[in-house]
């Protein structure tokens, strides 16, 4: 198989690839980074498996999708199969993104540097507050909502957070399809009711906080 053949199979698999699967891959790659760290050149799935407490076969199916193998008796390159995960998941290639409401939580996003290393860059945030238009914080700066408009004819972001209060939520999202964005990740309760190619990646604080609670409930009974 030459590589640009293994390219065009990677790319065609990504797209079939399990979203619990997609989950998953991030800790791999986190924990092979600490590993590699260390020291270790080489590593096998039961032992990918007992420190991130999955079961071994899992660990191989979901590193297959990366087109790395691990050699018997040897496991896998460390060093080959952190550079397959950073390139399947896109770590490697920086993705620009608009941020729009700048609270707390999208005040917090934008402070956290650690997204910048997993391909996301936040390059400008929008907000209808006058107290924190023309602030830079993580230094993105925090500009006024109108020109959000201006500002995607002449950058060609297609992701955008949206971290709103919920009663705006549905309104702006159609801004920003109607400005490019074609993928957005949604940290507001409202269920977005965009056209059918738009992605939309949901996060509720609040679920994983009831499952957390759920979780230690159950543990005392």
């Amino acid at each position: 198989m030459t590589k640009a053949t293994k390219v065009i199979a990677l790319r065609k698999n990504r797209k079939q690839v399990p979203e619990p699967t997609l989950r998953r891959l991030p800790g791999y790659l986190f924990f092979l980074e600490k590993v590699r760290e260390q020291g270790v050149m080489n590593i096998s799935a039961p032992s990918i498996g007992k420190e991130l407490k999955c079961d071994p076969t899992q660990v191989v199916k979901d590193l297959a999708v990366t087109g790395v193998k691990g050699k018997p008796r040897v496991g896998y390159n460390t060093y080959e199969l952190c550079h397959a995960l950073e390139d399947f998941l896109g770590f490697n290639h920086v993705n620009e993104a608009f941020l729009v409401g700048a609270g707390n939580l999208g005040s917090a996003l934008m402070a956290y540097q650690e997204h910048q290393t997993l391909g996301l860059k936040v390059i400008a945030a929008f907000d209808v507050d006058e107290t924190k238009i023309g602030q830079h914080i993580g230094n993105t700066p925090v500009l006024e909502y109108s020109k959000l408009f201006h500002l995607s004819n002449r950058l060609d972001v297609e992701i955008a957070i949206l971290t709103t209060p919920n009663n705006v939520a549905q309104e702006v999202a159609e801004d920003l399809v109607n400005c490019g964005v074609k993928a957005i990740w949604n940290f507001t309760h409202e269920i977005l009711d965009l056209p059918d190619h738009i992605i939309i990646q949901n996060t509720s604080m609040s679920s994983f906080a009831a499952v957390l609670l759920q979780r230690l409930n159950d543990s005392k009974k």
